[in-house]
């Protein structure tokens, strides 16, 4: 079965908690590199990289593309049981309270600075600003929240042809909005922000899958939507391999034909993510509107693993950072570190001295701890969140 029969008045999409489930597994894989690779390699640097780092990195390209276009699937399902101003006030609030999360929470987690020297601006950020828009603005036709989102979704891209200002406050509000690929601004002598997410292409995905939402409103017919999925799906991989191909538009990097035939086909797929090119959401939410499409009758015992993690996608993305914390601790001082090893000048994070951490082999062993020891506590929250109504459960 497609959907998930609601208890009370909630009504879950089972092939959504499976992919959202997925990304989120995947995702960790990213973040466990970040914390335990030796000497922090780049994935996408050309002259240094390898086939097997690269796709460690670019696997995880799917995770924040469909995590934002998800949500806004979900928001459009929110709607279902409530008023627009009951959503309206649910999306603004649950907004603000993830920035909250993301500024107190993640921020800790990733630097385990408590004075938060750096603030650091990611994905649960651009998903917090765009609720609260899509509240905002949620009153209006979907027909037009639908024109906004794709002009920001196929549209960005073209700013790369225009002359920005770089510099002053406008300077900084181009960046901060559309272009940024890491922004680090200074707020004072010893506080700065980190922008890795920014705000306006982000917000696009969000708005297109808010409308998208629209093909699981209970009583759409299953076969149209399975279409309708597809055939966006594999819209958006032919327009990535016909843009990509000739270096039309849509990726400010072109690809180029490199010394090996493995260079040229990561030359091909290395598409930037800071801030998402139109290459890069084709590439990543194509396919998985084409996986959303297929696996509506799936069922099976992978895909209720996938289902546990997928219905409480926020419980496990703040969790799984404070396990990775935990363990990257553990294996500092197992392997000799001392306390005088936690600071690292010039790096974002304590306990991450430059030589520490293991091969891209031990990165995935690190990865598959971390993803089951979680399941468990997944398993327990989400059979919660089914049987409990406690009004702050819509908040996680």
């Amino acid at each position: 079965m497609t959907t998930v029969t609601l208890p009370g008045t909630r009504y879950r999409i089972q092939s959504i908690d499976i992919v959202r489930g997925l990304i989120m597994l995947i995702m960790a894989i990213d973040h466990t590199r970040d914390f335990f690779h030796a000497g922090s390699p780049s994935p996408t640097n050309l002259a240094t990289t390898t086939p097997m780092l690269f796709f460690t990195r670019w696997i995880t390209h799917f995770c924040a593309a469909l995590f934002v276009f998800l949500s806004g699937v979900s928001v459009n399902l929110a709607g279902t049981r409530r008023t627009k101003k009951q959503l309206s006030m649910f999306l603004i609030k649950r907004g603000l309270w993830l920035v909250g999360v993301e500024f107190v929470l993640l921020t800790f987690a990733i630097t385990l600075d408590p004075f938060y020297h750096i603030l650091i601006f990611q994905v649960i950020w651009v998903m917090a600003v765009s609720m609260i828009v899509l509240g905002l603005l949620i009153w209006l036709p979907l027909t037009v929240i639908g024109t906004i989102g794709a002009l920001l979704f196929f549209g960005h891209d073209i700013l790369n042809f225009l002359p920005l200002p770089t510099e002053g406050t406008s300077g900084f509000l181009w960046k901060f909005f559309f272009t940024a690929a890491a922004l680090f601004q200074p707020v004072d002598k010893t506080h700065s922000l980190l922008v890795l997410y920014t705000i306006m292409p982000w917000m696009g995905v969000m708005f297109m899958g808010y409308v998208l939402g629209q093909v699981y409103k209970p009583g759409f017919d299953a076969l149209k939507r399975r279409k309708t999925l597809l055939t966006c799906g594999i819209g958006l991989l032919a327009l990535f391999v016909i843009l990509r191909t000739f270096n039309i538009y849509g990726e400010p990097v072109p690809w180029a034909v490199q010394k090996t035939f493995a260079l040229s086909v990561i030359s091909f797929f290395n598409v930037s993510k800071y801030p998402p090119s139109l290459m890069y959401l084709c590439m990543t939410i194509g396919p998985g509107l084409i996986m959303l499409g297929m696996i509506e009758r799936t069922n099976n015992a992978f895909t209720r693993f996938l289902n546990v993690y997928g219905q409480v996608p926020f419980f496990y993305y703040v969790l799984h950072f404070y396990l990775l914390r935990v363990f990257n601790i553990i294996l500092f001082f197992a392997q000799g570190y001392t306390t005088k090893d936690i600071f690292t000048p010039n790096s974002l994070m304590l306990f991450r001295p430059v030589n520490y951490g293991v091969n891209l082999f031990g990165v995935y062993v690190v990865w598959l701890l971390v993803i089951l020891t979680l399941y468990l506590p997944c398993r327990w929250f989400s059979k919660y969140k089914q049987t409990h109504r406690q009004w702050w459960l819509s908040y996680l």
